[in-house]
């Protein structure tokens, strides 16, 4: 879903919510936008001030915990990659096959996140396959290692705990994204805040200064809705997770492997 789409319709449908109750607070008759029906619509309309602004909150901090969530998700695959590479290391030379393999899946891991263009969904779905496809070849990879002593039997056994926990990684980080938001709850709110225009335009009466004001607080209320659906999408909205920890990871184990990095 663009984020920004969505919140200009919402923008739009808000501002058209209370243009509707302008001109009707000027059409219909003074009984029905004084006195006792003016308390009436001022009170439902602080009731509806307090559920959207509650709730609005609620679906900003829920986004941008799914954004830092795989912020965190990135930073410890890479960590779980990068001690992947030193169990690796310290099981001697007979691992470098397993070096070269592993930078191999990290270089196509962040083409796959970053280069690939996919939208969160298709992103999750295929993020769920690679976790285990990659899951799958390094175990055969370490399966075919025959470690002759203490030290290499050491190493094996933390590699194959470290293969499991990038492949958890992974997949959580796929599953955050199956339904990061619940989007019925803000197309709620956001029909809360048409309405909540709605009765604000009752009260007021058509002028300029008026129409300024619905528009800015139009603005405002789908700048929110744009912004919970942008820091939902942290593959492909306006903010993105940055790839620099695998990047640098990634550096790193291309060392000391021949033709796939530099002598060490």
């Amino acid at each position: 879903m663009d984020g920004w789409k969505l919140g200009l319709a919402v923008a739009a449908a808000i501002f058209v919510s209370g243009l509707v109750g302008l001109v009707l607070q000027r059409v219909l008759p003074e009984r029905l936008t004084t006195g006792p029906a003016a308390d009436m619509i001022g009170a439902v309309a602080g009731l509806l001030s307090l559920l959207s602004a509650l709730v609005l909150g609620l679906l900003v901090w829920t986004a941008y915990g799914v954004y830092s969530g795989q912020n965190v998700a990135i930073e410890t695959l890479a960590a779980k990659v990068l001690q992947l590479d030193l169990a690796l290391i310290d099981y001697g030379r007979g691992a470098d096959a397993g070096r070269a393999l592993l930078r191999q899946d990290l270089a196509r891991t962040i083409d796959e996140i970053w280069g690939a263009g996919l939208s969160d969904r298709q992103f999750a779905a295929n993020s769920f396959s690679a976790a285990l496809a990659n899951l799958k070849r390094r175990q055969a990879y370490l399966d075919s290692l025959t470690p002759a002593t203490d030290g290499e039997r050491a190493a094996l056994a933390a590699a194959q705990q470290t293969v499991e926990s990038i492949a958890q990684a992974r997949l959580s980080m796929a599953f955050a994204l199956s339904n990061p938001v619940p989007y019925p709850l803000v197309f709620a709110v956001m029909a809360w805040a048409a309405t909540l225009f709605l009765g604000f335009g009752l009260k007021s009466r058509l002028a300029g200064s008026s129409l300024v004001a619905l528009g800015v607080g139009a603005f405002a209320v789908g700048s929110v809705a744009a912004l919970i659906v942008d820091l939902s999408a942290p593959y492909s909205g306006a903010f993105r997770v940055s790839p620099v920890p695998l990047q640098q990871v990634l550096g790193y184990v291309g060392q000391g492997q021949g033709a796939v990095g530099v002598s060490r």
